[in-house]
C-alpha cells in the first residue's frame, strides 16, 4: 500500500521511527534531523484524522532499562516540532490501555523499544560458543515475535518510515509487519525517499560518479568498497583509514590511527581499483597534531612521514586541492564519512572541503547523496544539507543498500 492512497481516518497508525537523536550531557537534542524527517508521515496520519503511535529506540541500553536511553527526554521536542500535544507510555509493552484511550489527533509516544531485547531479538547474558547458544536464540526468537504481536495489537495500520534501522531484523522494523494485512502496511514518506535516492546512486549512474569514504576504519567499509569498486569512476579515501594506507605502503604514520591487521586488504584495495580501472584518491598531506585535543599543536606533513608523537587528525591543503579536482566533475556523488575529526574546529578544513565541492558539482548538476551519521552531522554543521540532492538518515542501512543487500524493513512491506 501507498501511503499518500491511504485514508487514516478514525485508524490507530504505529509508526517505527528513528528518532535516536543525540543528546547533550542535560538531554537536549543537540541535532533533530532525524525528528524533521519523519514529520509529513506523522502529519499526514494526523491531518487524515488519524491516532498516532510513534515507537523508536534510542542509543544501545542492551535490554535493560537505562534512563540515559529514555524517549520521555525527546516528548516535548516531538510535540513542539508536530504543534501538537504528545502523551508518553512508560513502558512500550504495555501500553494497550494507552493506546486504546487515543482519539483521533491524538499522539503516543512509546518508551524505548530496546529497553526489552526482544526488539533486537538476540539472546542476552549467553556466549555465541555456549552449547546452549541455539536453544536460547530459538527462545529469544519466539518472544521476538510475541512482543512484535503486541506492539502491533495497539494499531489498525503500521507504517516504518525507519530508514537508519532498515537493514535490521527487529520485532518493530520487520517482524511486525506479518501481523498486519498488505493493504494495512507501508512505508512512510521518508522511506520512500531513501529508497528512491538509493536506487538514484545504484541504478541511474550519470557519470562521472564519484564516492568519497571516509571513517577511522578500513574494516568497517570493506564491503561497501569492494561493491562500488563496481560501479564508480573515482574513489576517495579519507579519514582515519587514510593512515592504514599509508602505512600499508611503508610509511611512517607517527601515532596516527592504523589497523595493522588490515594492511594487507589496504594493498589488495588499491590493486583492485587499478585492474578495474577506478581511479583511487588517497590523501597524499594532512594537518597532523600532537594530541587529540582541539586545543593540541599542529603542522602539516606527508602522510608517509608523521613524526613519533604527532598523529594525523585531518586532510592537508594539497589533499584538499586534489579531492576538490575529483569531486567537481562528476555527475554522481556518494559522501559517507569525515576526511578529519570534524567535531574540533581545528580540523574542520578537510571535510569542508569536501561539502563545498559537492555543493558546487551539484549546482553544475551532479546528484549528490550524503550519508551516515558523522557525515550528515558535518554537513549540517556547516549549514549546507539544503545545498545537495539528498541527505539520509540512515548509516548502516544506507551502506548495506548500496552494498546490494535486501533491506528486512523494507522487503518486510514490499516482499
Amino acid at each position: 500500500m501507498n501511503i499518500d492512497d491511504y485514508k487514516f481516518a478514525g485508524k490507530k497508525a504505529i509508526v517505527r521511527v528513528d528518532f535516536n537523536v543525540p543528546l547533550d550531557e542535560n538531554g537536549n537534542i543537540t541535532d533533530d534531523t532525524r525528528i524533521r524527517g519523519a514529520l509529513p508521515t506523522l502529519k499526514k496520519i494526523l491531518n487524515d484524522g488519524g491516532s498516532l503511535i510513534i515507537m523508536s529506540h534510542m542509543g544501545k541500553p542492551k535490554g535493560k532499562v537505562n534512563p540515559k536511553f529514555s524517549l520521555s527526554q525527546i516528548k516535548d521536542a516531538v510535540a513542539k516540532a508536530l504543534g501538537t500535544d504528545v502523551k508518553f507510555a512508560p513502558d512500550c509493552a504495555n501500553a494497550a490501555e494507552a493506546a486504546a484511550a487515543l482519539k483521533p489527533g491524538e499522539v503516543l509516544l512509546l518508551e524505548n523499544l530496546r529497553f526489552y531485547p526482544e526488539e533486537e531479538g538476540k539472546p542476552v547474558g549467553i556466549d555465541k560458543e555456549d552449547p546452549a547458544y541455539d536453544a536460547a536464540k530459538k527462545e529469544m526468537k519466539e518472544r521476538q515475535k510475541e512482543f512484535a504481536k503486541t506492539l502491533a495489537s495497539y494499531a489498525d495500520v503500521y507504517v516504518n518510515d525507519a530508514f537508519g534501522t532498515a537493514h535490521r531484523k527487529h520485532a518493530s522494523t520487520a517482524v511486525i509487519a506479518d501481523y498486519f494485512d498488505k493493504e494495512d502496511k507501508m512505508l512512510g514518506y521518508l522511506m520512500e525517499k531513501e529508497v528512491k535516492a538509493v536506487d538514484n546512486i545504484l541504478s541511474d549512474i550519470k557519470r562521472p560518479f564519484t564516492a568519497i569514504m571516509g571513517g577511522s576504519k578500513v574494516s568497517t567499509k570493506i564491503g561497501i568498497i569492494e561493491n562500488l569498486m563496481d560501479k564508480v569512476d573515482n574513489l576517495i579515501l579519507c579519514g582515519g583509514m587514510t593512515y592504514t594506507f599509508a602505512k600499508a605502503m611503508g610509511g611512517n604514520i607517527g601515532e596516527s590511527l592504523c589497523e595493522l591487521d588490515k594492511l594487507d586488504v589496504a594493498l589488495d584495495i588499491m590493486k583492485k581499483a587499478k585492474e578495474k580501472g577506478v581511479n583511487l584518491v588517497l590523501g597524499v598531506d594532512c594537518v597532523a597534531g600532537d594530541a587529540f585535543s582541539n586545543d593540541c599543536n599542529t603542522q602539516i606533513c606527508s602522510v608517509m612521514d608523521i613524526p613519533a608523537g604527532w598523529e594525523g587528525m585531518d586532510a592537508g591543503p594539497e589533499t584538499r586541492k586534489i579531492f576538490t579536482e575529483a569531486i567537481l566533475p562528476a555527475k554522481t556523488i556518494l559522501w559517507n564519512g569525515p576526511a578529519g575529526v570534524f567535531e574540533f574546529d581545528t580540523f574542520t578544513a578537510g571535510s569542508r572541503a569536501i561539502a563545498d565541492a559537492i555543493v558546487k558539482a551539484t549546482e553544475n548538476g551532479a546528484f549528490s547523496l550524503v550519508g551516515g551519521g558523522d557525515s550528515v552531522a558535518c554537513i549540517n554543521k556547516f549549514g549546507l544539507a539544503d545545498e545537495v540532492s539528498y541527505v539520509s538518515t540512515g548509516g548502516g542501512a544506507l551502506l548495506e543498500a548500496i552494498e546490494g543487500k535486501v533491506l528486512p524493513g523494507v522487503a518486510a512491506i514490499k516482499g
